[in-house]
């Protein structure tokens, strides 16, 4: 299937690895040239090198902590482009329940998780009014449509964020925008280990023991579901999708 998407212009947050390098591999297969941000430059250069040598696209790269706000400011000043794309993707908020979880790693999660998202989102969606065009894709976590004690801090920062998708996508059309976010349940990365330690040290006493918490009949998904979904949301193929949130859990969620 062509998604008619060759030649346009895409910042993929958290693209240095897991989901986002897969989205960014998926995007640039597609002909749309890249902006990857991450925290760590020579991550960064590697994959953007690799990107551009097997497609053939512009590949470039931001390395910044967006749990920063002036970060944020920083990546619109050296990306200066038009953004026909926003992959949201960055941002890991860790395990616990809610007296494990201490305020300080609390805020400093949502700093990235909630408020990183929240501020890319308002200056991306100033440069595509201004263009009259965009699409941003929150990806997010499906915990914030089952919330559980051990994933607290998760659940809510999630949550927050499908509600903000939901109220700001709802009426983006007007702008010629859409908002759309990505609900991943369980997804063969790293940061699905970290996840499944802290639950494993909260339910069973034992981080060594998360690979019990995995359902032996439903199998974690793979970090390429995520992409072939934001890569069909991106194009135009999606046109009547806004203020919406997909859940891609093997119908995890649905049990």
């Amino acid at each position: 299937m062509d998604l008619r998407i060759r030649g346009r212009s895409a910042v993929i947050t958290g693209a240095s690895k897991g989901i986002g390098r897969a989205v960014a591999e998926r995007l640039a297969g597609e002909g749309v040239n890249v902006h990857l941000v991450a925290r760590t430059a020579t991550t960064l250069e590697t994959a953007a090198s690799e990107l551009k040598d097997r497609y053939g696209v512009d590949a470039g790269y931001s390395a910044l902590d967006l749990s920063v706000s002036s970060n944020v400011d920083q990546l619109f000043d050296e990306y200066s482009g038009t953004i026909d794309i926003l992959i949201n993707n960055a941002g890991a908020i860790p395990g616990g329940s809610i007296d494990r979880v201490d305020e300080a790693t609390w805020r400093q999660a949502w700093d990235l998780k909630v408020f990183g998202y929240i501020n890319i989102c308002r200056l991306a969606y100033d440069r595509m009014r201004d263009a009259g065009h965009g699409v941003i894709i929150n990806v997010i976590g499906a915990a914030g449509e089952r919330p559980s004690p051990g994933y607290i801090a998760g659940a809510g920062g999630n949550a927050s964020l499908m509600a903000i998708t939901r109220g700001l996508g709802g009426h983006s059309l007007s702008d010629g925008i859409r908002v759309v976010a990505i609900n991943p349940g369980l997804i063969r990365t790293e940061r699905l280990v970290t996840i499944l330690k802290a639950q494993a040290e909260e339910s069973l006493g034992d981080e060594n023991r998360w690979e019990e918490l995995i359902d032996p009949v439903f199998a974690p998904g793979d970090p390429q579901h995520i992409a072939d979904l934001t890569a069909f949301l991106a194009s135009d193929l999606s046109g009547n999708t806004t203020g919406t949130v997909i859940t891609v859990d093997g119908g995890s969620s649905a049990r």
